[in-house]
């Protein structure tokens, strides 16, 4: 950011001035008048950090309103301040631009990622911005706030623990699929309200920013799914040293996705594995279940027992209701 705290200066200066500067409201942001930030972290807690950077094509259409954009940017990393149990604390944010951006987008993007910033009380400190020859690309970086020692991490489940998800499981990915229009998919069977909620779930990402305070009193892992509950917990299972027994008819979905898997039923696997749920999935002692259910309860945000942790190396065991292991093609999304 420029050190000059007037709208004189560079072109940059001024769009920082203009667009950025007014969300800039913590004290330690300067008001972007530095090269860098402030974040003082209260005695006993650690900085959580978290960077993951959106870009369109890839993460977002074209197309897309800048006001989604925005909130999908900031909220993807308050995803995974969440599982972590962690209270957000401020963000960074890095845009490379277009040259063709007009004046009305940033308008649009700045104010809905402000809204955002207050909603979930995580100022903006900083950042940059850049011109670029390719795609329009959203870097934010998100801090959070855990007592010390305290961050729930991926390495904990243990056997015998329960695996809980939030929300539902499986919405963005058809979302994704209704926004490519795929003519495999059955579509002209859904509701305009059905189609509206894939839709919004892929477009804009809801953080279970409320569910943190219950996983840090009684999780022992937890992580956001980002890409595809089969896949994630896989990685959670890997990073604890053991595995998971998951019946399928368990896993959440919504009144929309049933519709979809009752005329689709192989569209299961898309559910499991197709990612953006930015839902967490998360492992408890049996004991700590009723606790854990009532915080969440307390948050309004749906928890749902979907299997257990047990010995084991191999990646986790999605069972069918007939008993059958499902054999899930790309079990996880990846970029590479």
């Amino acid at each position: 950011m420029p050190d000059d705290p007037t709208p004189r200066g560079s072109e940059e200066d001024r769009l920082i001035a203009r667009h950025f500067r007014p969300l800039a409201k913590d004290p330690g942001a300067f008001g972007l008048a530095d090269d860098a930030a402030i974040l003082a972290p209260p005695p006993g807690f650690d900085v959580v950090l978290k960077t993951d950077p959106i870009i369109c094509g890839v993460h977002f259409f074209p197309e897309d309103p800048p006001e989604a954009v925005a909130r999908k940017a900031l909220r993807v990393n308050l995803s995974d301040l969440a599982a972590k149990g962690a209270v957000p604390a401020g963000f960074l944010v890095a845009l490379a631009l277009p040259k063709e951006t007009a004046e009305p987008w940033l308008i649009a993007f700045a104010g809905a990622l402000g809204a955002d910033a207050d909603r979930y009380q995580c100022p903006l400190l900083g950042g940059d911005t850049d011109q670029t020859p390719g795609p329009l690309t959203v870097a934010v970086t998100a801090f959070g706030l855990v007592p010390h020692g305290r961050m729930v991490r991926r390495s904990g489940a243990k056997v015998g623990d329960r695996v809980l998800v939030s929300g539902t499981i499986g919405d963005a990915a058809l979302g994704l699929r209704l926004r490519r229009q795929d003519a495999t998919a059955p579509w002209s069977a859904l509701s305009a309200a059905d189609r509206g909620h894939l839709a919004k779930r892929y477009l804009v990402p809801e953080p279970r920013t409320g569910l943190a305070g219950a996983l840090l009193a009684d999780a022992t892992a937890a992580m956001d799914i980002s890409d595809g509950l089969a896949g994630d917990l896989a990685k959670l299972c890997r990073a604890s040293g053991v595995t998971a027994e998951i019946d399928v008819a368990s896993v959440p979905v919504s009144p929309a996705c049933r519709s979809v898997l009752r005329a689709r039923p192989d569209l299961i696997d898309v559910v499991l594995t197709g990612g953006d749920d930015y839902e967490i999935v998360c492992t408890l002692a049996e004991v700590d279940l009723g606790a854990f259910r009532a915080a969440a309860a307390s948050s309004a945000v749906a928890v749902t027992e979907i299997g257990r942790i047990v010995v084991g190396t191999a990646d986790p065991n999605f069972r069918d209701p007939d008993g059958r292991p499902r054999r899930f093609q790309r079990p996880s999304f990846s970029h590479f």
